[in-house]
């Protein structure tokens, strides 16, 4: 028997608020031991978004939400993990707020929102246009903002959740030609943090999954190729694995491979020394 749940509305940016039904309460999300609940992925339609999809679908248990912006990749994503979709791009006015009601009014309460919505740009900071300054910030930042401003009070109030927020290596050390990138990437990585001291004894995690290069189309609809050698592209899959680490051992921070943690630790235990390498090599 589903329940429809009943939300309080009062305009955009206003938490959307859903009792807990009898029959959709799942295990606990805050941490360790998760066996489902519902669940909404950004950034669904290809990449490291698909590959949370997928993962999920695997484990079981979860009734999955996921989001796109390409509605053909996205329904055939939904298809293959007996999901429900809404294409949307999120940087349009209001697309969370509608994003939010959709996922309730679908399955019942969000236990686990995986907000993997995100664009890139390459080239100087001299030369990117404004516009794209802005979509940047807006689809990677400001729509996971308010997205998580939006389900987090849902959580809080039935004493379980989780949200992952997927960073990047770029918001840890900087990479040149990607400024406005790592900034918002950063930006994320530090709201993760301040967000956790708030949840503290509410039941309710968050963690910050950190890639560093995945094999997805991220390069090719930025228009500029990944041309490095070195650090190799990962698979999505390996980011889907850190994700499934994050909520079912309720880790705080996760970074994908694992050695990319160490150029942050140099960067903040001898940063002149960073500096100096990264101008070399980076």
């Amino acid at each position: 028997m589903s329940h429809a749940p009943s939300r309080v509305r009062s305009g955009f940016g206003t938490p959307v608020e859903a009792p807990v039904a009898p029959s959709a309460a799942p295990g606990r999300t805050g941490g360790a031991g998760v066996p489902g609940g519902g669940a909404l992925v950004t950034g669904a339609s290809s990449g490291i978004g698909a590959a949370v999809a997928r993962r999920l679908a695997a484990e079981g248990g979860w009734r999955l939400v996921l989001n796109g912006r390409d509605r053909t990749r996205l329904e055939e994503v939904a298809r293959g993990t007996s999901a429900v979709a809404f294409p949307a791009d999120l940087s349009g006015q209001g697309a969370e707020r509608r994003l939010a009601e959709f996922a309730l009014d679908s399955v019942g309460r969000v236990d686990l929102l995986v907000a993997g919505a995100g664009i890139g740009w390459a080239g100087p900071f001299s030369t990117m246009p404004q516009p794209a300054i802005d979509e940047v910030f807006d689809v990677n930042v400001l729509a996971t903002l308010r997205l998580v401003r939006l389900l987090l009070p849902q959580m809080i109030k039935q004493g379980a959740g989780r949200v992952v927020i997927i960073g990047s290596l770029a918001g840890t050390v900087g990479v040149r030609e990607e400024a406005v990138y790592s900034a918002a990437k950063a930006a994320l990585g530090v709201f993760a943090d301040a967000v956790r001291y708030e949840l503290r004894g509410t039941g309710v995690g968050i963690s910050h999954v950190v890639p560093g290069v995945v094999d997805t189309p991220f390069f090719d609809r930025r228009g500029v190729p990944y041309r490095r050698a070195r650090p190799r592209p990962v698979p999505a899959s390996r980011v889907a694995d850190a994700v499934w680490e994050a909520v079912s051992r309720g880790r705080d921070e996760v970074y994908v491979p694992g050695w990319t943690r160490l150029p942050g630790r140099v960067r903040g235990a001898a940063p002149a020394l960073y500096r100096r390498l990264a101008a070399r090599f980076g």
